[in-house]
């Protein structure tokens, strides 16, 4: 097809004055305008190639031109209603479609008013498009290609063949020589051979026999010999063996290769940066970030040379003298592991100087980073021992006891062992911080606040954006529901520990932060329950309402695509702003206490109150026989766990001083590996039952903690920062007293739990039963002060001056109103202390602290229920043990009206059935394989097929429940019943790839292969464009198998941009490099989305192998849980993203039937019938 054409205006004009006398085709035609959508009616006249189209019919001009070579014509679908609504109904079925073969050329739409006149348009165009003839050409073009190689080939092999005649002449008159020679010499030694006597010629050949039988009879001793070897099990041992050092040799050469990208690519330019004139970064912070990077990749320089050096003595393979040179030189590695955490923060620091991030970004940009960051190069040397520990675990496996190296291997795998515990530890701990440097790298507009390292990320996905109450009112019912408002309104959301990001997502996988997408949660209020008059939005909209200091109130209104995901967004989101309060209540004790003044800012670490906190009580950061911590702190600043007894953890999660979100996510998702269900449930029980004698003492001592003297100080002087701040989660509790004082009440701020319908639980109550139920109420927040005989303040509450806030229910919050009035009864002033009896003290005491517990437990259960639901599904007796429990709260003639509002919206959420009714179940998918198929290949277009198969995926991938994705169950021989859910999926990944294998086989045709591995790879290709990448390899490695990639004359015929498709697909969902491909593309993508799955296995069964679940002393290590943890929770955010994909039960049917699917044994049997083995030459 020609590229480019050379116009001429005259002679333009001049065809088309013939087109319209002489056109094959000419008539009024409807056509689509690509700027606005409107349809006009204009001429059109077809002449050869070429489609005039006039304003009228007595135009003399044309008003446009196609050259219509190398195009395709095809009858198109009427639009959807909205968009052709005003037509008459005959209008709306005579549509056909122009596709231009130019790269950039939009497709020309077009319509007529009659059927027969749009099949005549159809017809003509289709053959004006010489697309037969083209096709034809670049066939004969490849035949004479083809001619023109096999000339060349003819011409070198003539040549070969004239230089070995040459040779061979030469060669034949040096031999004629030398008979000449030897019959001079047999003529002089004639007469003294005569004299001898001839041996019988009988005996020849007896000897000539004998030596036969003899060889005969050698070989075949050897050969039987050989094979019983390579029959016998050692030998199998051996070249599993070998394939296990050939793999380890390949995977030495891939890190060498990295960390020489991270020393000569960052590492060496960054050092002559910091020596320049004006430099960005400087000689500490390199070697900070750096540290010994480069003598590692020294030291595995020298142990790869050795590797390769015990190739070449293949098949001889030692490799215990190489591990005891690497051994003692891998204490390098521990300086690195400690470093790597302070290397990342660092990293994180310098990026915030515009200067060394520009720089970065230039040194990133190479060609030879492959689009990896820094922190990604950074992280390799982490994950090298463990790879080494599970190379020496399987060729221990395969390695004889009697083996010379056996004893070696196994002192090599211990000494790694040992280094390994620490290091997944500091993998774990450094998890965090790379997964914002990676997001921060994803914002066009960059976000320092993801720069601070004590941001905790919680979770991301989709939502939808909607207008604000005002705007809504003007917009109709139909146009919320709309598509289009869809569209335009879906957010990429981010929530970290402290702040709320909203961006918009790219088509290139970008990110921008919106105006006002960066939302701090000390400034947040939550709101679950909308008066929402749309029935598309009913259920699943909240409301985040945001009160700057320094600006105008405003609101976010954000769409759920769920109330499963509504319900986890609005758990995580209200656990947030409520470990932020906490922390800031805490923190204002302390500043009292120590009387140190704290920043506005949470920074908790770095202040003295911080240090206070953590002296006051030894079990939070001094290890124990029963605890040990971690050098890093958790998302409510206290040092994180790295191995505990199960008392402990459990002790940990009940403690009314914390709610840390990162803990609380970590022990729900892996409780089974160390305890059971009904273990937690009891431990919640107690808690509220009895709280004084469940919650640690040193616990409930630093909860009414109070400084000695502060009873007679003035209130106006015994205020901090922290005191005049206004909290941004539900506002403190009004507890009444029990007596009739006007003054006397308590505020308790507590979290609160969620319901499927329920709004954010605002345990605040009034003075007076009739305020109680009012929504509209707000109080102060000020807490009264303890009796004067205690010498300690509460350390969960803080008394600040009495400001009005907003309580979380109310329906006016968005709209930035003023609120209502305060109550009339006003809190207890501080200077009145002394006015209360003794009976008053331990009642208040009494009745907070089981506030406080009830709350504590009531929040556990709101992420339990909300998260893990299937938890209660599976489990009879846990359910009914949540429902009884939840039974005896409501009992409780003490129980707030909020309270009890919460308690009864989780029993609701128990008890009301998924209604997910509209999605199909995996049962669905087993039954449609039942159903006789109704299709054939032929007639289903590339776009069906892919989205059928990514909505089947996404289905099957969605039923696996999180409990089997741990203990590596998929492993063991009793897999079908520990993991059925897995198998399932690793069962229809192995369908749908034998579907299309045998579709393909069951063409005898060459060119009806070929067509059908291109259609095949368009339905890869439009897979990828739907994130379906488990749908990409089911594709891809059906067709890499063997009977399929053999197929030479097949391959042949298959066009080159079909196959650079492949090569691109393959490249995407390669495994080398542990999936780095296809890592970096879940990062850009936006939900929903199947990603592989046995990229999760790697990773689970990689941190299974390399630390144990309990540690020598019996402690359980949690370390290893929150990895799991991490990993199963980005798994459950793909699962959680629906596809709005219409099901067509035509094509799943064809994908399902297993009438077509041939065994591998079949597909190879026939792919040799099809093309049989070349003998050799």
């Amino acid at each position: 097809m020609q590229k480019s054409v050379r116009y001429n205006e005259g002679h333009a004009l001049y065809l088309s004055v013939v087109a319209r006398k002489e056109g094959t085709k000419r008539g009024f035609l409807s056509r689509r305008s690509p700027e606005n959508g409107r349809w006009t009616e204009r001429f059109f006249a077809l002449y050869q190639n070429v489609l005039f189209y006039f304003e009228n019919e007595q135009s003399a001009r044309p008003s446009g031109i196609y050259l219509l070579e190398g195009c395709t014509c095809e009858r198109a679908p009427a639009p959807k209603v909205s968009a052709v609504g005003k037509e008459p109904m005959e209008r709306q079925q005579h549509y056909f479609l122009v596709i231009f073969g130019h790269d950039g050329q939009k497709p020309l739409e077009l319509r007529s008013e009659e059927e027969p006149d749009c099949n005549e348009w159809v017809e003509f165009i289709q053959q004006a498009s010489y697309s037969d003839i083209i096709i034809e050409r670049e066939i004969l073009m490849q035949k004479y290609i083809h001619l023109v190689q096999v000339m060349e080939t003819e011409k070198v092999a003539a040549n070969q063949l004239r230089t070995q005649l040459e040779d061979q002449d030469t060669e034949i008159e040096r031999l004629k020589a030398e008979i000449v020679v030897l019959n001079k010499a047999k003529e002089r030694m004639g007469p003294y051979q005569t004299a001898q006597e001839e041996e019988d010629p009988d005996i020849k050949k007896i000897k000539k026999v004998q030596s036969f039988m003899r060889g005969w009879l050698c070989r075949r001793k050897w050969k039987i010999i050989v094979q019983d070897y390579i029959c016998s099990p050692h030998a199998e041992s051996m070249r599993k063996r070998n394939q296990i050092v050939f793999n380890m040799v390949e995977t030495e050469t891939e890190y060498v290769h990295q960390l020489s990208i991270l020393v000569n690519c960052f590492l060496r330019p960054l050092r002559m940066a910091a020596s320049s004139k004006k430099p960005p970064i400087s000689h500490d912070d390199v070697s900070s970030i750096f540290l010994n990077s480069e003598t590692i990749m020294f030291l595995h320089e020298i142990f790869h040379q050795g590797l390769k050096a015990r190739i070449a003595n293949w098949p001889t393979l030692v490799l215990a003298d190489l591990f005891d040179i690497l051994l003692p030189m891998l204490n390098i590695y521990q300086e690195f592991v400690r470093n790597h955490q302070y290397s990342l923060q660092v990293l994180a620091n310098c990026k915030t100087n515009r200067d060394f991030d520009k720089l970065l970004k230039q040194y990133e940009s190479n060609a030879t980073c492959e689009g990896r960051m820094l922190e990604t190069f950074l992280t390799y040397p982490m994950f090298q021992i463990p790879r080494y520990i599970i190379t020496l675990h399987e060729l221990l496996a395969h390695t004889p006891h009697e083996h010379v190296e056996r004893k070696s291997l196994e002192f090599a795998k211990s000494k790694l062992e040992e280094l390994s515990k620490m290091m997944h530890d500091e993998v774990s701990d450094t998890e965090n911080i790379r997964k914002n440097l990676a997001i921060e790298r994803m914002i066009v507009e960059g976000c320092d606040i993801l720069l601070d390292t004590s941001q905790t990320f919680v979770r991301q996905g989709s939502l939808i954006q909607l207008p604000s109450s005002s705007e809504r009112g003007v917009l109709s019912k139909v146009r919320l529901g709309s598509l289009s408002l869809r569209k335009e309104g879906e957010r990429q959301c981010f929530l970290f520990t402290k702040h709320f990001l909203i961006c918009t997502r790219t088509s290139g996988g970008k990110l921008h932060l919106l105006k006002v997408g960066t939302l701090s949660l000390i400034e947040c209020t939550l709101i679950e329950e909308l008066d929402s008059s749309d029935e598309d939005c009913e259920y699943l909209d909240f409301k985040i309402v945001v009160e700057p200091p320094d600006g105008q109130p405003f609101s976010v209104v954000l769409l759920a695509p769920s109330r499963q995901e509504k319900a986890v967004w609005t758990s995580d989101i209200s656990q947030c702003i409520d470990n932020i309060r906490c922390n800031g209540l805490m923190t204002s004790v302390f500043e009292e206490n120590s009387k140190v003044s704290v920043p506005h800012m949470i920074n908790f670490p770095q202040t003295e109150a911080s240090r206070h906190f953590l002296k006051s009580d030894a079990r939070l950061h001094k290890d124990d026989v029963d605890i040990c911590f971690s050098k890093t702190l958790n998302s409510c600043k206290v040092p994180q766990i790295r191995y505990a007894s199960v008392e402990r953890l459990l002790e940990r999660l009940t403690d009314l001083r914390f709610l840390s979100i990162d803990f609380l996510n970590t022990f729900l998702h892996t409780y089974r590996i160390f305890t059971t269900a009904a273990v937690v449930i009891d431990k919640l029980a107690d808690i509220y039952k009895k709280p004084f004698t469940s919650i640690p003492v040193r616990s409930l001592e630093l909860f009414f903690a109070t400084n000695q003297g502060s009873w007679g100080a003035d209130p106006l002087n015994n205020k901090s920062p922290r005191l005049c701040r206004k909290f941004s989660s539900p506002p403190p509790l009004s507890i009444p007293s029990r007596t009739s004082s006007p003054v006397h009440c308590r505020k308790l701020s507590l979290s609160s739990p969620v319901g499927s319908k329920a709004g954010a639980l605002d345990l605040s109550t009034t003075p007076s039963s009739s305020a109680a139920n009012s929504p509209t109420s707000s109080h102060s927040p000020s807490i009264s002060s303890p009796p004067p005989g205690s010498t300690r303040s509460p350390s969960g509450f803080s008394s600040p001056p009495p400001t009005t806030t907003r309580s979380p229910s109310l329906p006016q919050a968005s709209g930035g109103a003023s609120p209502p009035p305060f109550s009339t009864k006003a809190p207890l002033d501080l200077s009145r202390g002394p006015s209360f009896s003794n009976s008053d003290k331990s009642c208040d005491k009494e009745f907070i602290i089981r506030r406080a517990a009830t709350n504590r437990v009531l929040n556990v259960l709101r992420h339990w229920v909300s998260k893990h639901s299937q938890d209660f599904d599976m489990n009879g007796d846990l359910k009914t043990g949540v429902v009884g429990l939840l039974e005896d709260v409501l009992r409780d003639p003490d129980l707030l009206p909020q309270e009890r509002k919460a308690t009864a919206n989780i029993l609701s959420a128990l008890s009301q059935e998924e209604q997910d009714d509209a999605q199909l179940k995996i049962e669905d998918i087993l039954q449609m394989a039942e159903s006789p198929k109704a299709e054939c290949f032929e007639s289903l277009s590339a776009m069906e097929l892919a989205e059928q198969i990514t909505l089947l995926d996404h289905i099957v991938f969605r039923s696996i429940p999180y409990e089997e994705f741990l203990g590596q169950g998929w492993m063991k021989v009793d897999k079908t019943e520990r993991t059925p859910f897995i198998m399932k999926t690793s069962q229809h990944f192995n369908d749908v790839s034998n579907l299309v294998a045998s579709q393909i086989m069951t063409h005898t045709d060459v060119g009806s292969r070929a067509s059908s591995i291109e259609k095949w790879l368009a339905v890869a290709d439009i897979c990828r464009c739907l994130n379906n990448y488990n749908g990409v390899l089911e594709i891809t490695s059906a067709l890499n198998r063997s009977a399929i990639y053999r197929l030479k004359k097949t391959w042949a015929k298959v066009c080159k941009p079909t196959k650079a498709l492949m090569d691109r697909l393959q490249k995407t969902v390669s495994s080398e490099g542990r999936f780095k491909n296809l890592r970096e593309t879940l990062k850009n993508c936006n939900p929903p989305c199947v990603p592989y799955l046995g990229m999760y296995l790697t990773d689970l069964a990689f941190i299974e192998e390399g630390t144990p679940n309990f540690t020598e002393e019996g402690l359980v290590n949690f370390s290893k849980m929150r990895m799991i943890s991490h990993i199963i929770r980005e798994i459950r955010q793909f699962q959680q993203a629906p596809y709005r994909i219409e099901h067509q039960p035509k094509v799943t049917q064809f994908l399902l039937d297993k009438t077509l699917v041939m065994d591998e044994d079949t597909l190879y049997e026939l792919s040799l019938k099809i093309e049989p083995r070349v003998p050799p030459a």
